[in-house]
């Protein structure tokens, strides 16, 4: 059989230990990849995207995590011009919090989701749930939603 095998240059996913080292390795994996597709370290772009995979993926080391259970990081290029960054936990029966505590040194990051990104949420799966971000990548972004959800409220199932 000569079939060709190929990998899809829109699309980057892979699996991190649930751990602070993990979650920062998906940061270093996103601004690499960015850069990869044309966004480099000292963009916008790419500032913004880290930022929100370090929340994403900090949420779901600290209050995602299963033991012996790894969390996926999922970057695609959508039509549009958009980058969609998706952060898996194997951890689906906690709600979605806003933490308000004025003196609180935790509990802000989702604030931070709803700030950088253009449309956010949450998804179950047979196993965890999935909380994805989208932002633009350019100035020929249009700011529609495209059917999506758009930004989460105070109901779903990630932590801040």
């Amino acid at each position: 059989m000569n079939a060709e095998i190929s990998t899809p240059t829109d699309e980057l996913t892979q699996r991190l230990s649930a751990t602070p080292r993990g979650a920062r390795l998906a940061r270093r994996l996103t601004a690499a990849q960015l850069a990869e597709w044309g966004h480099p370290h000292d963009t916008e772009v790419n500032d913004t995207a880290q930022h929100l995979v370090a929340e994403l993926a900090a949420n779901a080391v600290t209050h995602g995590r299963v033991p012996g259970r790894d969390f996926e990081l999922r970057l695609l290029l959508l039509p549009g011009n958009t980058l969609r960054i998706e952060v898996s936990d194997p951890r689906g029966d906690r709600a979605l919090r806003f933490r308000r505590e004025e003196d609180g040194e935790h509990g802000r990051g989702l604030i931070l989701v709803t700030l950088l990104a253009r449309a956010w949420g949450v998804a179950e799966r047979d196993v965890g749930k999935t909380v994805w971000a989208e932002i633009g990548l350019g100035p020929s972004v249009s700011c529609g939603m495209r059917g999506r959800t758009g930004k989460a409220d105070s109901e779903g199932d990630a932590y801040a």
